[in-house]
């Protein structure tokens, strides 16, 4: 038996009782775009799961091929009538057993979707602030560039951001150089430079990332490279603009006292637009 909000039930009648994901944080994730029934940058959403896995040693399963975890993906948004736009994650934990250390490496999955309203990328005309958040630091280690759920920092920032009246955090790493934002990785344009934090200062290896990085490129008049950033180094910025595979890009306008244009922000959505259209 055991008391569940305050009533005395049968063990059984809650599986998290043993469940590591709930107990431990001991699972990774994966949040993918679904639009036009395809998933976006499934390969690298596959590969960087696979990656995350390896890393916490959990054992992947022989049939967990990316064809597999497409199949599932797309079969449970099928299901839901969400195949034309949707957000889908699948979380993998191991499973139960053990305290700290685990009985076994075999793992579960979880998948669940919901519907977005917009099919393609866009950005909405409006302020979006943001300020620091100092509470706690992200450690510069590889567990923090991959998806686990464990994610305390991110959901405390939150409500500090909403408490504040803020739209977002940018989070710094033990360092105090900063990494990323409570939900996604951080571009910084100083002049014709776009800046990204390299992935060793602690920030998500983020599957958007890569994909500005790349598209960046093909602006003839930028130079993109991955360079650790100060606090000191927001305030200097032309242009400061925030990147998840759900919603694409999303531009700072405002960080402190100092405001920010979108041109180059912009000129990336197209630029992405365009690239999902063609795959």
């Amino acid at each position: 038996m055991i008391n569940f909000n305050g009533i005395i039930v049968s063990q059984d009648a809650n599986i998290l009782t043993q469940n590591r994901a709930f107990l431990y944080g001991d699972a990774v994730f994966e949040t993918v775009k679904i639009i036009d029934n395809k998933i976006l940058f499934l390969e690298d959403h596959y590969f960087r799961l696979m990656s995350s896995m390896r890393v916490i040693r959990m054992e992947i399963p022989m049939n967990f091929t990316m064809e597999y975890f497409e199949e599932q993906i797309l079969s449970l948004a099928k299901n839901n009538s969400l195949l034309d736009s949707s957000r889908a994650r699948i979380t993998v934990y191991r499973n139960d057993g053990g305290y700290y250390l685990p009985l076994s490496n075999s793992v579960s999955f979880l998948i669940h979707a919901v519907a977005l309203e917009n099919t393609y990328y866009s950005i909405e005309d409006k302020e979006y602030e943001v300020d620091l958040y100092k509470d706690f630091y992200v450690t510069k280690q590889l567990l923090s560039s991959i998806k686990t759920t464990n994610k305390i920092i991110n959901i405390t920032g939150s409500i500090y951001a909403s408490e504040n009246g803020l739209d977002n955090c940018i989070l710094l790493n033990d360092s105090k150089n900063v990494i990323e934002a409570l939900q996604g990785n951080i571009f910084m344009l100083i002049g014709n430079k776009l800046i990204t934090p390299p992935v060793s200062e602690g920030c998500l290896n983020g599957v958007m990332r890569k994909q500005i990085l790349g598209l960046a490129k093909k602006i003839y008049y930028i130079v993109v490279v991955e360079e650790v950033i100060s606090p000191f180094d927001l305030q200097k910025a032309d242009e400061l603009f925030i990147t998840n595979v759900i919603k694409g890009i999303q531009p700072i306008t405002k960080y402190r006292k100092k405001n920010f244009t979108t041109k180059v922000a912009n000129q990336l959505l197209q630029l992405l637009n365009e690239a999902i259209s063609v795959n």
